[in-house]
């Protein structure tokens, strides 16, 4: 069993009847789920998880005090910490009494500003283009059972789906970053003789190919170790993924340098290839570093089209 699905089970059979228990002045603004930092809010966990933090619980977000009382939040508390302490077979942490908790009661407003740096969940332009993919992903993963006042859900929303200028512009720095380090610095740096800086050119190419994988699929890319993961699992460029996992793990040296460079070249053409079927570029070659500025050059808002190309990078 899955972290998810035993939160889930766990709300339905006993959450529930906490909240069915309350006023309905209290229920209507409380919302009930579990997303965040742990690999279960991804459906990520196996058995090798199991070894910290793995539990029944779910979180419990209340609005901030101006609607929800210092008061009825420890009420809230109280009962959380009477529900069953296991479930499953898998028994309950103990609750820390100054906060970090990963379940119970969470201000709603306190987990988007340790999230995104914003207790409503809004960013500001420079936000937007310097945010971590993977905070985001943070922000947006898991799921919600039950959302009475909808503040969540109206956030999460909103986080879901980057502005598209600001998503053209992380496309464009990260083209460039695959063009530099792959399709020129990974032969250049064997010619060298440098084995090992042939390695990192491969390492970047790779974290930029990621990047622009997730951004073709309007999805965020998870922390560094859910990447291939996740990766693996996208509608779109979902191949890339193996060939990212060859390029980062094979040697530098006689045919093996010859077939990664293939590689690159080939994943290369693929991106190209999306790019224009998504209307994204409009140069007509296999140079990466051409359509990097081409997508920066479709860029509608003047302020973020102007910046430095590699500026979210």
């Amino acid at each position: 069993m899955q972290g998810l699905e035993l939160s889930k089970g766990f709300y339905n059979e006993h959450g529930k009847a906490l909240t069915d228990s309350l006023d309905d002045g209290i229920k209507e603004k409380l919302c009930i789920g579990l997303f965040g930092s742990g690999s279960e809010c991804y459906g990520f966990d196996d058995d090798v998880s199991k070894d910290h933090d793995f539990e029944p619980g779910f979180c419990i977000f209340i609005p901030d005090e101006s609607v929800l009382d210092r008061k009825t939040a420890f009420m809230l508390e109280r009962a959380y910490a009477k529900l069953p302490k296991e479930y499953m077979g898998f028994k309950r942490s103990m609750m820390s009494p100054v906060g970090g908790n990963r379940h119970g009661v969470i201000r709603t407003g306190e987990f988007f500003e340790k999230a995104v740096g914003s207790k409503n969940g809004k960013l500001s332009l420079e936000q937007w283009l310097r945010i971590p993919s993977y905070a985001l992903c943070e922000a947006v993963n898991g799921e919600i059972f039950f959302d009475s006042y909808g503040e969540v859900t109206s956030i999460r929303e909103y986080l879901r789906h980057m502005p598209e200028d600001v998503k053209k512009k992380r496309l464009a720095g990260n083209l460039l970053i695959m063009a530099q380090s792959g399709q020129y610095n990974y032969n250049r740096c064997l010619r060298h003789g440098e084995n090992a800086a042939a390695q990192l050119a491969a390492v970047e190419f790779v974290k930029a190919v990621m990047e622009v994988v997730f951004l073709l699929n309007d999805r965020y890319m998870p922390y560094y170790k859910w990447s291939f993961k996740a990766m693996r699992e996208l509608d779109i460029l979902s191949i890339t993924a193996h060939t990212c996992e060859f390029l980062l793990t094979t040697t530098n040296e006689g045919d093996m340098a010859d077939e990664k460079y293939f590689m690159i070249e080939d994943t290369a053409t693929s991106v190209i290839e999306e790019l224009m079927n998504q209307g994204l570029t409009k140069a007509n070659c296999g140079d990466l570093e051409k359509h990097a500025y081409s997508v920066n050059d479709g860029i509608g808002d003047s302020q973020i089209r102007n910046l430095n190309i590699l500026y979210t990078v």
